[in-house]
């Protein structure tokens, strides 16, 4: 492979992009004038950009950092994908190499891994929907197609092994895996990639989603006095499915784009959008573990800085009320879903700087403090479970798992996001609300959760919002927790 050598970030990154943005185009010249019955000859081809650097020394760098460094001298290479949409990520990574690896150049070429046909035309595509049959079974013949092969979570996973005379991994995604999740996410939520913000809330239930889309329509309203006008300026444009943009009157004409999406997706995201990326994104995930693991896999490759779980529970001990908060501090992983990728053996640690930020979020949110918050909030083991309906168990079972584990609440999404968070080395929490004690006889029934809705749903999500500020403001390097990352680390975030 012939590379060209760079020790500036900016140059590097402009090669990538016109190595990309030539061979992808390329790819849409043959595509186009095949979907009008031109039938080229041979195979029409294109491949990925390639990153590598080789090291003999160790990094010169700050050990509070988490990453941008290579744990071990040798030869690490990956693939990109999507310059444009990852031209800051990229930026701060290759500017991290260099800091930390002054002796070594960023190699910049071509890859042997094709582009497929799929990701080169984009997420707004479908491609086999103006094809003829005939067109269709030709298609594989000439054009790549997508390759599991190459897209597998073998090295986020920890299982990934090196063919002779492969380069160790840098990045946790080669270039086909990030685009199949961007396709992914726009199939699952309604919205692209670009939307998309640093900091991920999930939440089971419909409730948050409407109190959320309120608050986004607030916050782009014109104010009615110069500080909640400079409050509401942070950010730019709130996002619904379908890409329908309200853009924010403080700071622009204001006005909506684009048309919201007729269906509703399966787990449809909204995005409160600040201009350097690090707004707010709510996602609908619905209830189940399946539903928390397939949508962060895919959310994983956006580089999220933190997901926050915010929903309801079945509260355990007698002493909860309905409606009191429960701030995870460890996991029972009875969702079955991420076993083979997570042994149940590792455990999922609690990490600070989101749980400080989420408890003093409560704190100023309810009036609340040290003792006194100890009557709305407990902290402690959130058990999830794969099973909606464990209550139907024989009820030894449940009464003796419980007890032994010292679980204070129960649910179904919660450990999977926090597992799937570890394994993709990005920083978790879970708040959830009391919503139900089955233990204790009070069932979750039409008439009382309607009243429970209205009442917590608003103060809940405020919570979650102020937590997502206060992380934020700790600054970037603190946030990615050095308790994500193995001895023999990737580099890139």
């Amino acid at each position: 492979m012939t590379t060209k050598s760079f020790r500036d970030a900016e140059q590097a990154l402009d090669w990538i992009r016109e190595i990309y943005d030539t061979n992808t185009a390329y790819l849409r010249e043959a595509f186009d004038a095949f979907s009008k019955g031109e039938w080229p000859e041979g195979r029409v081809t294109a491949h990925y950009p390639y990153l590598g650097i080789t090291t003999r020394k160790a990094p010169v760098m700050d050990n509070r950092l988490s990453f941008g460094f290579l744990s071990r001298p040798g030869t690490y290479g990956t693939t990109l994908t999507r310059p444009d949409l990852y031209r800051d990520y990229y930026l701060e990574q290759f500017e991290l190499l260099l800091k930390n690896h002054p002796e070594a150049d960023l190699r910049i070429g071509v890859s042997d891994l094709p582009i497929p046909l799929h990701f080169a035309l984009g997420e707004n595509y479908h491609l086999e929907g103006g094809l003829a049959p005939e067109q269709l079974l030709r298609l594989p013949e000439i054009f790549d197609q997508p390759n599991l092969a190459v897209m597998d979570d073998t090295i986020p996973s920890g299982t990934h092994t090196l063919r002779p005379g492969e380069p160790k991994p840098l990045a946790l995604f080669t270039a086909p895996r990030v685009d199949l999740s961007l396709q992914r996410l726009k199939h699952y939520t309604g919205t692209t990639a670009e939307h998309f913000q640093k900091f991920v809330m999930f939440t089971n239930y419909p409730f948050y989603v409407d109190e959320f889309i309120r608050l986004g329509h607030e916050m782009m309203e014109r104010a009615g006095n110069a500080g909640d006008a400079e409050e509401r300026k942070q950010y730019t444009a709130f996002v619904e499915p379908g890409n329908f943009v309200t853009h924010n009157a403080n700071s622009g004409g204001g006005g909506t784009s684009g048309e919201r999406q007729a269906r509703a997706p399966q787990m449809p995201a909204y995005h409160l959008k600040r201009a350097d990326g690090t707004g707010i994104t709510l996602i609908n995930i619905g209830i189940g573990p399946s539903n928390a693991k397939t949508i962060t896999d895919h959310v994983a490759v956006l580089r999220s800085h933190t997901w926050l779980m915010l929903g309801h529970c079945a509260g355990l001990r007698n002493s909860q009320k309905l409606g009191d908060y429960v701030l995870a501090h460890a996991y029972v992983r009875d969702d079955n879903v991420l076993d083979h990728a997570v042994p149940l053996w590792v455990p999922i640690p609690a990490l600070s700087e989101v749980q400080i930020a989420l408890e003093k979020a409560v704190s100023q949110v309810t009036g609340l403090d040290d003792y006194e918050q100890k009557k709305i909030m407990r902290t402690g083991t959130v058990a999830t479970v794969s099973d909606r309906n464990w209550e139907l168990w024989e009820q030894s079972v449940p009464i003796k798992r419980l007890s032994q584990c010292r679980a204070v609440a129960l649910d179904m999404e919660s450990a999977t996001i926090a597992a799937n968070g570890f394994r993709f080395r990005v920083p978790y929490g879970t708040l959830l609300c009391v919503s139900d004690k089955p233990l204790h006889g009070q069932l979750k029934l039409p008439g009382m959760a309607d009243k429970f809705y209205r009442e917590q749903v608003d103060q809940h999500l405020r919570i979650g919002l102020m937590a997502m500020e206060k992380i934020r403001a700790l600054g970037y390097g603190r946030v990615h927790s050095r308790k994500l990352r193995s001895f023999n680390e990737v580099a890139f975030q």
